[in-house]
């Protein structure tokens, strides 16, 4: 019996350890299916689909198992407990895959091509006019959440919201965010120097590991940032603490400098050139110090 089950488990395997030859072509394929397999790992362990994955995980195992002991009954549940898994995937977090997706569209594109647009960096004077009304409003413990759209249009969030279409100042956002007016719940959208929307509606946040003691500013601004690109700042209004929310992270307790520093960052960085703008840059970069060498030589 262990003898012929040995032999059933060795006859298994034998067909993957037929190699012929490797080429160039082969480990490329390699490293794209590793480098997937492992970004497939990783949003699942991030999401809640991660208990789902196991689930499936076990029923592959019994599958196996039931496959090489030739349970004919245990094969035919199990493999059909498999197909309604994996439908289960798509159907019980389709925000989950929407959002992953959303990620790889914008990443993928503005890390190979770059952004596609000139983008108008916020002037030095609307910096300090966001940056004394988020600690005046930190002072004054009043909540806010700012969006700073950056590459990544913001337009479906800017929808739930109400159109503004402003200059940016000081006293409109704090008016914005003054308690009990009909702007104050929600955020407010910045693009173009401008203030375009108020009160817009923005994704939470499905991660577990968001500190407890945060609500749902905080949990909105970090789902924005985990799907976009913008920069959010956040406003508590139980503790006047301001953080920033960026590429699904939490910067806390950020002070006046500090915030500052950040979108100085933001209005002096280059448009992302891509990949492939890079490739270029550093052709001819190459080219320029060709020649330059080239004329010493003479």
């Amino acid at each position: 019996m262990l003898s012929n089950l040995w032999a059933n488990i060795i006859s298994y395997f034998k067909q993957f350890l037929v190699i012929t030859s490797i080429t160039a072509k082969d480990v490329v394929e390699i490293v794209i299916i590793a480098f997937a397999f492992y970004a497939i790992m990783m949003w699942f362990k991030r999401t809640r689909a991660w208990a789902l994955f196991k689930g499936i995980l076990i029923i592959i195992i019994i599958v196996i198992i039931a496959a090489l002991f030739q349970l004919d009954t245990i094969y035919w549940i199990a493999s059909r407990a498999i197909n309604v898994g994996i439908i289960g995937i798509f159907v019980l977090f389709q925000p989950e895959l929407r959002r992953a997706l959303e990620q790889i569209g914008g990443k993928t594109f503005s890390g190979l091509f770059g952004s596609g647009k000139t983008v108008d960096r916020i002037s030095d004077k609307n910096i300090e006019e966001i940056v004394c009304a988020v600690f005046e409003m930190s002072d004054a413990h009043t909540g806010a959440l700012i969006c700073i759209e950056r590459d990544i249009p913001l337009g479906e969030y800017e929808n739930t919201g109400i159109e503004i279409g402003a200059e940016i100042s000081r006293q409109l956002i704090l008016n914005i965010f003054e308690n009990k007016t009909p702007l104050h719940d929600g955020a407010v959208i910045v693009r173009d120097d401008r203030i375009t929307a108020a009160t817009c509606y923005l994704p939470m946040t499905d991660s577990t590991e968001v500190n407890k003691q945060y609500g749902t500013r905080h949990r909105a601004g970090l789902g924005l940032s985990e799907c976009t690109d913008a920069f959010v700042i956040i406003v508590s209004e139980e503790t006047g603490q301001v953080s920033l929310a960026l590429s699904g992270s939490l910067i806390e307790d950020l002070n006046e400098s500090g915030l500052r520093n950040r979108l100085l960052e933001f209005q002096n960085s280059e448009d992302n050139p891509g990949l492939i703008g890079r490739i270029k840059q550093r052709m001819t970069s190459n080219e320029n110090k060709t020649d330059t060498e080239e004329m010493a030589d003479k």
